[in-house]
């Protein structure tokens, strides 16, 4: 407890120092605006402050440089004659680190008269080929959203149709991602462009989700999520597509920050490398970072048996070779490790943790390269990635190791993707293009036995129901490959109306129907029409496909075959339309229907069960025999309200109402694992004068279905396999009580010359609400908590016959306070 201890003494001295450092409470903003579409450097925008007189014109290079800012929260506004204005609201000023802050704006069709009349567009963070169901949050957003704890993971579940970390069937601690019903792996991540298939430490292989984010919030200047109608250039994708966008690091100075709290301590670190450009900013520039978590001291420290570790590490580059080239790397990396110890005083509850938790090693990293050449008119992208993944885990009967009788869980496992993408974007008058290409090599391997149940016997002693044990090893190898189009154009006066429309394919080299490319023709259109300057009406429709994850594809039976290479690619149809008012330059309201319906879904030949239903824990998704026979169906409406900075007060309310249902087996609709029904979410902030903030963040949702025990099967097999069976004849048959969550945040800046600290507490469920979760199966344990008790008084036996099974609530009533500071230097 000793840095708890520690950040709590530096919290109050820090409060009660006297200024003994000069005070220069100014600090800069700098960078860089370009075109959206074109991506050309734009000079002679002007960049104002907003409520100052602070402003700026950019160079002939499209830099700007505002100094001198008194230390607070401003909004920042781009303009310029010919183009849409842009609103970057609550952009915070230290005097510890410059903010780098790079600006795109968007062709407009208004004259001079006409600028006053589209003001409101500031805020819309729409474009032509995604005029809806898309958000975006800044660096700001992230870090003083209460909760979140600087993982952005966890604040992009404030957003409409946005589930998961305790809502939608997941538990309250992971970081699974759960859009307008759809399951965790149904999204995809790109990091500047890069495809990142890894963003959570301890990852659900096969899936997405973990108990927390590995990226590090300093390197992101924001956040774009888009919930359907998806870019042709974008694959693999069902549900959303997750676009975080990294600075560059300060081309001026070597800058950084410290950031320490109760679970982890973060190190940052930036600035030019080599000579400046013209005497004035370097050609290149770099970020890197470290992360070390120490929950497994605390963990320990206050007797609870999980013991998870982490360390995780980002870099990127940004290089200028040219007036119109620029090649930027970037990687991202983790090491996990998570250990299940013995407490010093045993409960139920924790001999249970004991027993059902794996052993886990697990390490990941991926690589890119991407070069940006401008030409007449538009750009041309080249990325090349690597992506490699290793998961080892470990489970035995009783905790007991190195018995391999005694042993549940056995996974080797390891994924490799090398990735080439390469795009032509471009314009010509009011029309706007793109098409590109990808390839990839993908290498797959695994080591893998799970005991699943024992066998149950009736009286006579016959097997009524069989064991289940899988076991197999795998490693395959193929490509991938696709190619797509997307086309824009506006119409009429002031271009009210845009229309835009892609197709896409996809193939690969192992399924059997993959070199197919009619099989996966995916076309896409959608439209946006401005009925008042301040209200659009906005519409998409589109197919998505996606290919089963490689634990599905590499899956052997017993013989060594691979039973699912005749599984085709799953597919969405999604149909939405919405409205959009912007009443002012920081307002914001959405309103939007949408109806997604899915064909070949993955569906267990063992369970009956659509893998639609699964991810949302540590167990890999796959590993077993499936057929491409599962239909589903989500539909609902979203209301969005987002208020930004505006008076020192800033606001955002979202409401979804869903259903979600898949078909399993029987071919019958029954509702999914995220079928919570309804979502709702609240935040409130407020900045205050001499560097104070205060937020507050709730979230509500349904409650979500879950599948009862098969009794019998469960108590055959708890002694073998550590849990209960699950009965999938009743499939989400139950459902648990509604999720409630209230968290609080309180910072405290304080600025000196080049240094700049922030002080902070966030509490996770301030308000101590218990959010049920679904029961877990066990044997009643002696009054000493020293054994199991027994019907006849006698030692349990292997089979479990003779125990008494019960099942323990699951009620989560934790609360996480954290306490840290951010040093800027």
């Amino acid at each position: 407890m000793k840095p708890l201890y520690f950040r709590l003494g530096v919290w109050l001295l820090l409060l009660l120092l006297p200024r003994l450092l000069s005070a220069q409470n100014t600090g800069t903003i700098t960078g860089l605006v370009r075109d959206r579409a074109t991506q050309e450097l734009l000079p002679g925008v002007t960049v104002v402050l907003e409520g100052t007189a602070l402003g700026a014109t950019t160079n002939e290079e499209g830099r700007y440089r505002l100094t001198g800012i008194p230390v607070g929260s401003y909004n920042l506004r781009a303009s310029f004659l010919g183009y849409d204005p842009l609103l970057r609201a609550n952009v915070l000023v230290n005097s510890g680190n410059a903010n780098i802050i790079n600006l795109e704006l968007s062709a407009g069709a208004q004259q001079l008269g006409e600028v006053q009349v589209v003001a409101n567009r500031a805020t819309r963070v729409a474009t032509a080929e995604t005029p809806l169901s898309v958000q975006r949050i800044n660096t700001e957003e992230i870090k003083s959203n209460p909760g979140g704890n600087f993982d952005i993971s966890k604040v992009v579940q404030t957003l409409p149709g946005v589930g998961g970390g305790g809502t939608g069937g997941t538990s309250g601690f992971r970081n699974d991602i759960i859009i307008r019903g759809g399951a965790p792996n149904e999204n995809v991540y790109y990091l500047d462009g890069i495809e990142v298939p890894v963003i959570n430490h301890f990852q659900t292989q096969g899936s997405a989700g973990g108990p927390t984010g590995i990226l590090n919030v300093s390197f992101i200047e924001d956040v774009t999520l888009s919930t359907s109608a998806f870019n042709a250039r974008y694959d693999n994708t069902l549900s959303s597509v997750l676009q975080f966008r990294q600075r560059d690091g300060n081309p001026e100075r070597l800058q950084g920050n410290l950031r320490t709290s109760a679970t982890e301590v973060a190190a940052t670190l930036e600035g030019p490398l080599g000579r400046p450009d013209s005497g004035r900013v370097a050609r290149t520039t770099f970020l890197a970072s470290a992360r070390r978590s120490y929950l497994q001291l605390l963990f320990k420290a206050i007797d609870l048996p999980i013991r998870p570790a982490y360390w995780d590490f980002q870099f990127k580059t940004t290089t200028k070779l040219g007036a119109k080239t620029t090649l930027t790397s970037l990687g991202l990396g983790a090491i996990d490790n998570f250990e299940v110890g013995v407490p010093r005083n045993s409960t139920p509850e924790k001999e249970l943790v004991l027993r059902q938790n794996p052993k886990i090693e697990q390490w990941n990293y991926t690589v890119g390269l991407n070069l940006r050449h401008l030409v007449p008119h538009g750009y041309w992208n080249v990325a090349l990635s690597r992506t490699q993944l290793h998961n080892k885990l470990d489970l035995f009967q009783d905790g007991v190791e190195g018995d391999e009788s005694r042993r549940i869980l056995l996974t080797r496992s390891g994924e490799t993707e090398n990735k080439l993408r390469a795009d032509m974007n471009g314009t010509v008058g009011r029309w706007a293009y793109s098409y590109g290409a990808v390839g990839q090599y993908v290498q797959y391997d695994n080591r893998f036995f799970n005991r699943l149940r024992r066998p149950v016997l009736d009286a006579a002693g016959n097997e009524v129901q069989p064991s289940v044990d899988v076991r197999f090893q795998t490693a395959v190898d193929f490509a991938r490959f696709g190619g797509f189009v997307q086309v824009t154009r506006s119409f009429l006066e002031s271009n009210r109306l845009t229309l835009s429309a892609g197709l896409r394919t996809d193939g690969n080299t192992l399924t059997d129907d993959g070199r197919n490319l009619l099989r996966t023709l995916s076309p896409r259109a959608s439209l946006s029409y401005a009925l008042l300057p301040t209200l659009n009406l906005n519409a998409s429709v589109g197919r998505y496909y996606k290919i089963p994850p490689s634990t599905v594809l590499g899956f052997r039976d017993e013989a060594g075959r691979l039973v699912n290479q005749s599984n085709r690619y799953i597919r969405s149809d999604h149909y939405v339309a919405g409205l959009e008012w912007l009443p002012a330059p920081a307002t914001r309201f959405t309103l939007e229907g949408f109806y997604k319906r899915y064909r070949y879904y993955p569906v267990s030949v063992r369970d009956g069960l659509s893998l639609a239903n699964l991810g949302g824990d540590f167990a890999a998704l796959g590993n077993e025999a499936v057929t491409s026979t599962g239909r589903g169906r989500t539909f609902g409406l979203e209301f969005f309200f987002q208020q930004k900075l505006t008076r020192k007060v800033f606001a955002v309310v979202s409401l979804t109402g869903f259903r979600s249902e898949f078909t399993g087996r029987t071919g019958a609709y029954v509702p999914s694992a995220w079928d919570s029904r309804f979502l709702a979410s609240a935040l409130l902030g407020r900045k205050f004068s001499r560097g104070w903030e205060m937020g507050f963040k709730y979230r509500a949702a349904g409650g979500s279905p879950y599948t009862p025990y098969n009794l019998p099967a469960s108590q055959a097999s708890y002694l073998a396999t550590g849990r209960g069976v699950l009965d999938y004849d009743q499939l989400n048959t139950q459902r648990l009580g509604s999720f409630q969550q209230f968290d609080y945040r309180l910072d405290k800046r304080l600025n000196w010359k080049r240094f700049t600290l922030d002080l902070f507490l966030d509490v996770q469920n301030a308000f101590v609400l218990k959010n049920p979760g679904v029961p877990d199966y066990t044997f009643e344990r002696l009054p000493d908590n020293s054994g199991f008790a027994t019907t006849d008084g006698q030692p349990i036996r292997p089979d479990g016959s003779n125990g008494i099974p019960i099942l323990l609530a699951n009620d989560n009533t934790s609360v996480t306070p954290t306490i840290g500071f951010i040093l800027e230097f």
